[in-house]
């Protein structure tokens, strides 16, 4: 399945956080946990104008299993989410948790 363009990934952002994504650039993410690929592809780096809790968001989107439709994730950056590979984490990390209980 196709990733997705920067134009639908800069409307996931400022549908769920607000204020006016500008595409900074896209960088290739591989995360591995155990020696196993978790999740690979290309997070996109905004900058962030007009929201008052970030001035810079990532985004990226994967395919939901079982299904043609993909899901879009967005994730601001903070003091200890600060790169591409760490919104990747913190999403995983998120999707775990919710899943566990």
């Amino acid at each position: 399945m196709p990733e997705v363009d920067a134009a639908q990934l800069k409307a996931a952002v400022e549908s769920q956080h607000g204020g006016t994504a500008t595409l900074v650039q896209s960088v290739p993410v591989k995360e591995t946990f155990a020696g196993k690929t978790v999740w690979e592809g290309t997070v996109s780096v905004f900058d962030l104008k007009d929201n008052r809790n970030a001035t810079r968001a990532y985004a990226w989107s994967s395919p939901i299993e079982g299904s043609t439709k993909r899901r879009f994730f967005a994730v601001l950056h903070t003091e200890r989410i600060n790169s591409p590979v760490e919104a990747v984490r913190a999403a995983i990390m998120a999707e775990q948790r919710g899943t566990r209980g």
